[in-house]
């Protein structure tokens, strides 16, 4: 439907609240004075606590009842289909309705210099270290991400009239919107980080995301900008026919934007920065791995573009404080450290594990992963995930989440998994349950080992109950 700031929208209602970017945006009306709520069937902190924060009511549980009396305008999530009660109540009634990412664009986005951050990797990081580089030089940005910032505390902002940066989802919009959510943000500048196959619930091969990126480049205007790594031959073959200015960035010799010298400590890493071969300066980010050296040459890129001082730009990364469960250390117990990661794709769980290999090459290193995501679930990838963790020392797999949803031909294979890494001399344990896994994780770990716990969703809130037992 298309959407404007007529008066008659004041009531606003949220189909599937809970979600982060749907809290997020819903707090952003809310904070622009109109009347909102919304109702999940998974209520619980630290979303339902958000909300209430907000002052947002929310229901518990999905009932037709919830939209008696209508509401002006109800905002339905991607995860809801037809079945739903309010879903079916929506459509009986006429209820006026749209998708998040079209929300987004009318009340937010529309007559603002649209930045968007894509990718199948990196794309929340991305898009928070240029919301902050923004933030810090002055330009007073508005955004929404998948993640939260720690320099914002949220992953949202009003913000100004000029700038508003959001992370560009490749995943369907809504039920009645198949299309990616990318394709609605009216795009000035955009950044590729990469480009692979992931969602095997909603895509059937590679070359369907890649069709679906294409559309997305060939909406930026003639004088926008887009800015894709050059280190990956996919993002090439989406970027051909781009009518803007295109830049590229990575560490091969033929990058506009080029990294040399990389060099990874435990509290910073640096690289020597090009343009054009032309040697800019020494970059230090508080990041780790080659992928944040990737992450932060696009924000540096984006903010050339809009003109910002370089010495501005250095200070910004300099205290960038990173992005919530993105390699987040969340605790040091007696020695052991524990970090928080939401890698799930065998390139992201790699790149988290080669960083931290780099940045501790003395330590021991363990991988704790919940096979969670709809790719992650799936055999496909197996081959891959066998080389992503014949990194650490020791691996540990989880029980597979929700492996109903998923066909059992399709279903990832564990006792394969371990033997193909018992066969590369690779130590990689299965337990069936989280209490199994603290309790190996309490016997087994020593002073000084390094353990990442990687899942995108909340793996049973599996960090603290380590914590507590290492306590």
């Amino acid at each position: 439907m298309i959407l404007n700031h007529s008066r008659d929208i004041n009531n606003i209602y949220f189909i599937a609240i809970c979600g982060t970017a749907m809290a997020s945006l819903a707090a952003m009306l809310k904070s622009q004075g109109y009347h909102v709520t919304g109702s999940d069937e998974a209520v619980y902190p630290p979303m339902s606590t958000f909300l209430e924060s907000q002052g947002i009511q929310i229901f518990h549980g999905f009932d037709a009842a919830h939209l008696d009396p209508p509401p002006d305008l109800v905002v339905i999530g991607n995860a809801m289909s037809r079945g739903n009660p309010e879903v079916e109540a929506v459509l009986n009634n006429k209820i006026p309705y749209t998708s998040l990412p079209e929300l987004l664009k009318h009340f937010f986005i529309q007559g603002k210099k649209s930045i968007v951050a894509t990718g199948t990797h990196g794309k929340t990081t991305t898009a928070s270290l240029i919301a902050w580089l923004l933030e810090h030089s002055g330009l007073k940005p508005g955004f929404l991400i998948g993640g939260i910032p720690e320099n914002f505390g949220q992953g949202f902002k009003v913000g100004g009239a000029q700038y508003f940066v959001v992370e560009g989802d490749e995943y369907d919009t809504a039920f009645f919107d198949k299309g990616p959510k990318f394709l609605h943000y009216l795009p000035d500048v955009v950044v590729i980080n990469n480009i692979e196959f992931d969602h095997a619930d909603i895509y059937q091969n590679l070359d369907q995301i890649k069709l679906n990126f294409k559309r997305m480049v060939n909406l930026i205007p003639g004088n926008g900008y887009l800015l894709a790594n050059a280190d990956d031959p996919n993002v090439a073959d989406v970027i051909e026919n781009a009518f803007c200015t295109v830049e590229t960035f990575g560490t091969g010799i033929g990058a506009t934007w080029r990294a040399e010298a990389i060099s990874m400590l435990q509290e910073v890493t640096a690289f020597e920065l090009l343009y054009k071969n032309q040697r800019l300066a020494t970059v230090r980010i508080p990041l780790c791995g080659e992928h944040n050296v990737r992450n932060a040459m696009a924000a540096i890129a984006v903010c050339r573009w809009f003109g910002i001082d370089f010495t501005l730009i250095s200070n910004g990364l300099s205290t960038f404080k990173g992005v919530r469960r993105r390699l987040q250390l969340q605790s040091e117990i007696k020695g052991i450290k524990i970090f928080d990661d939401f890698a799930h794709h065998p390139t992201e769980i790699k790149s988290t594990l080669k960083g931290l290999r780099l940045r501790y090459p003395d330590n021991r290193l363990w991988a704790v992963f919940e096979p969670r995501s709809s790719t992650a679930k799936r055999n496909i990838f197996i081959d891959q995930y066998v080389d992503a963790f014949s990194v650490p020392d020791v691996s540990i797999l989880g029980p597979i989440h929700r492996p109903d949803k998923v066909d059992q031909l399709e279903l990832l294979n564990i006792n394969k998994l371990i033997s193909l890494l018992n066969e590369k001399l690779k130590v990689c344990y299965y337990f069936d349950s989280n209490e199994k896994i603290v309790d190996h994780l309490k016997k087994q770990t020593k002073p000084g080992d390094i353990i990442v716990i990687m899942s995108n969703g909340s793996f049973g809130n599996l960090q603290h109950k380590l914590t507590e037992a290492l306590e």
